[in-house]
């Protein structure tokens, strides 16, 4: 059997283009750009990006297979021990045009430690997927964590609430007070082979997560892609799309890895979009749409509580049997 590394390399490539092509049929207009790159030290990848398109002002999905030494720098920011790596993964983003319209975002991964004699010492498993709106709608995000919920619950029925709660404690804005940068999803890392949990299992188990993004995610753009706003609506989404900048280049583990590891700079940036404002103290309206967001994203909540029509659970139900 082939190994796990030659396995997932061959998982995140299929998947990537199979992401594309669902968010091209979606947008009717553009399509994806894609440029392959070689790292120096070992590895590369595959970048596609799409701009300007009916629906995503820009939106990106790369995929990577880097290897190397670990450098000292590393071994300091990352806490690796170990003489060579190899890290291979999916990361996308899609920021949408209309401000009804969340950004999503998801990453899953795959890293192997090894000695100087090359044997492996250790390996992991890292992902998950997350939910920026800019307007809330709570049906919206029940949607989304049932479908993240749907694809978990197989492994675990702990395994959700687990990685939900790690996901509203990474996904936020620790200089600032904790705000979360959405209304979460799930978020989990380090997962290594284990009795209970070997590494066959974990292989599904990241599949199973990777594969359901999708339907989580484009029925809601379909819901909302027609939603009439106006400037204002533009000027708040551009307020939040800057707290969004902000985690990406102060805190996420994803974009530290990349240029700590002399990853292309131009795919790790990818993620920022296209479009933000940095306003000096920006309070929006007491008792606003934009302040209802604001308060959310200071308090995490558990959606899958919220109370939601029989047809709309029966909706999502048929959208998630796929995941």
């Amino acid at each position: 059997m082939e190994s796990i590394k030659i396995r997932f390399g061959k998982h995140i490539h299929q998947l990537q283009d199979v992401i594309c092509k669902a968010f091209e049929q979606a947008d009717g207009l553009a399509v994806f750009k894609e440029e392959k790159w070689e790292r120096p030290g070992g590895g590369g990848g595959r970048t596609r990006v799409i701009e300007n398109g009916a629906l995503f002002e820009k939106g990106g999905v790369n995929i990577s297979e880097v290897k190397g030494e670990v450098t000292a720098v590393m071994k300091k920011q990352l806490q690796l021990e170990g003489n060579s790596f190899y890290a291979s993964g999916i990361s996308l983003v899609m920021h949408p045009f209309n401000p009804f319209t969340p950004t999503m975002h998801a990453n899953f991964r795959y890293f192997e430690l090894y000695d100087e004699a090359n044997q492996m010492i250790d390996c992991w498993f890292g992902g998950g997927a997350d939910l920026t709106p800019y307007y809330l709608f709570e049906e919206d995000a029940v949607l989304f964590h049932a479908a993240l919920k749907n694809a978990n619950d197989p492994f675990g029925k702990e395994l959700y609430p687990k990685y939900k709660k790690w996901c509203d404690e990474y996904f936020a804005n620790r200089h600032r007070n904790n705000e979360m940068r959405g209304i979460g999803g799930i978020f989990y890392d380090h997962m290594r082979p284990a009795e209970n949990f070997d590494i066959e299992k974990l292989f599904s188990f990241q599949q199973s997560n990777a594969n359901c993004f999708i339907n989580a995610y484009l029925p809601i753009v379909e819901k909302r892609k027609n939603a009439i706003y106006n400037e204002q609506n533009k000027y708040w989404q551009e307020i939040r799309r800057g707290r969004y900048v902000e985690f990406n280049l102060i805190h996420d583990r994803g974009t530290i890895f990349g240029l700590k590891t002399n990853g292309r700079t131009e795919s790790i940036l990818m993620s920022l979009p296209p479009t933000v404002r940095f306003d000096y103290n920006y309070q929006p309206g007491v008792g606003s749409e934009e302040e209802k967001l604001l308060r959310v994203c200071l308090h995490p909540k558990d959606w899958l509580n919220i109370e939601v029509s029989d047809e709309e659970k029966d909706e999502w139900a048929r959208r998630s049997n796929t995941c």
